[in-house]
């Protein structure tokens, strides 16, 4: 029996390996890649406010970080595989509930439980990834994953809430859960390994203070991004764009932003992160000032391309950097934690600038943060490179 479970399961240094476990982390946190449809469709399918629809959003996400927390306080006490068994199950349940939902109290309420779960499921996945000695290479191929998943989630839901209601949201998250669950079985064990030594410190120790900056650029970046990706559709109404064409750019710049994260896997960490974030982080601020000209659907289609590879070329730098810096794996969990942070803050912040169509302002915000989000990283950055170059 056990030498059969072994046959069936996918070589841990494979592609499909790395597909697998970037489906498992996806599954905890769909709803983050759809998170303009999910907070339209409930503008337009239940009429909440702007106020309300972004509250459920980020409900949704700090209810993530909660448990991506919480998670990170047992990661070495608990079996990882049986553990995700339950969550999925778990998160299946709460999205058929969320189904029948339509008070917008209620709505929040129940969101945030689901965060908790999915919360605590990407912590696990989070912490199996770093096990895996190429974290930038699986956050990588996560990006792409979600990015075609969520570039078809936003171009399809947008349009089918006004036909289906919003339970048709919750149908595309219990899809994903219940496809993660029976591939489970199939992914290895990954025992864990010794953090990278970056100079002072034992390799099994966690190198706390580069450790705390990654975690907070990780934060700054996510803020940036779903501060405006939340409210994106509403945006292209404040610049009287035809909704349903925004949608479609969103959807197909979520697919080409796919690029970004196929350059991870190809280069790797060869530049140097320095020299990674640097171009980067550079690269989505002018993306993200470029929002400032989307009177015209040629530069909202621009910047949105632009932000969306960039977006999923930084990323899984400022995650794997974050992996690095712990052998237990819960620093790649903390990450997660902060990752999560950011996405539930970003949609916070934004629907009260929304509200008062203060879009100008929420574009500044976004620029601003991706900056200083490259200052505080540059030392974690040259620590990493510091000790692949001794």
């Amino acid at each position: 029996m056990q030498s059969l479970k072994n046959r069936l399961r996918i070589p841990p240094q494979s592609l499909v390996a790395d597909l697998l476990l970037s489906l498992l982390a996806t599954a905890g946190l769909y709803y983050v890649n759809i998170m303009p449809a999910l907070v339209e469709g409930l503008k337009t399918g239940l009429n909440f406010t702007d106020a309300q629809a972004g509250m459920a959003g980020s409900a949704n996400v700090y209810g993530a970080a909660v448990g991506a927390f919480c998670i990170t306080l047992v990661l070495t006490r608990i079996r990882w595989r049986p553990t995700a068994f339950v969550l999925l199950l778990l998160l299946i349940g709460i999205d058929l509930s969320s189904m029948v939902v339509t008070s917008p109290h209620t709505m929040i309420g129940i969101r945030a439980m689901h965060g908790i779960a999915g919360g605590m499921l990407v912590g696990i996945a989070f912490s199996v990834i770093a096990r895996t000695g190429r974290p930038e290479r699986v956050f990588g191929m996560l990006l792409i994953l979600q990015n075609g998943l969520g570039g078809l989630g936003v171009m399809l839901l947008t349009q089918w809430v006004p036909h289906f209601g919003t339970p048709i949201l919750f149908m595309a998250l219990i899809a994903i859960s219940a496809t993660t669950l029976l591939l489970l079985p199939l992914l290895d064990d990954y025992p864990r390994r010794e953090t990278v030594d970056t100079g002072g410190a034992s390799s099994k120790s966690t190198q706390w203070l580069p450790l705390i900056l990654s975690m907070f650029g990780v934060f700054l970046f996510q803020f940036a991004n779903m501060l405006l990706f939340a409210y994106i559709i509403g945006l292209a109404k404040h610049y009287s764009l035809n909704t349903d064409h925004a949608a479609d750019i969103v959807g197909i710049s979520a697919w080409i932003g796919s690029l970004g994260s196929l350059l991870v896997i190809i280069i790797a960490t060869r530049p140097g992160r320095i020299n990674i974030l640097v171009t980067g982080l550079l690269l989505t601020a002018l993306g993200m000032w470029m929002f400032h000209a989307s009177g015209t659907m040629l530069w909202y289609a621009i910047a949105n391309i632009a932000t969306a590879i960039t977006w999923a070329f930084v990323i899984p730098y400022l995650l794997g950097m974050c992996a690095n810096f712990d052998a237990t794996g819960r620093a790649a969990a903390l990450g997660g934690f902060a990752s999560k942070m950011g996405l539930a803050t970003g949609p916070l912040i934004g629907g009260m600038m929304a509200s008062d169509d203060h879009y100008a302002l929420m574009i500044n915000l976004a620029t601003v943060a991706v900056i200083g989000c490259l200052l505080i990283t540059l030392y974690p950055a040259r620590l990493l490179d510091r000790a692949v170059n001794v």
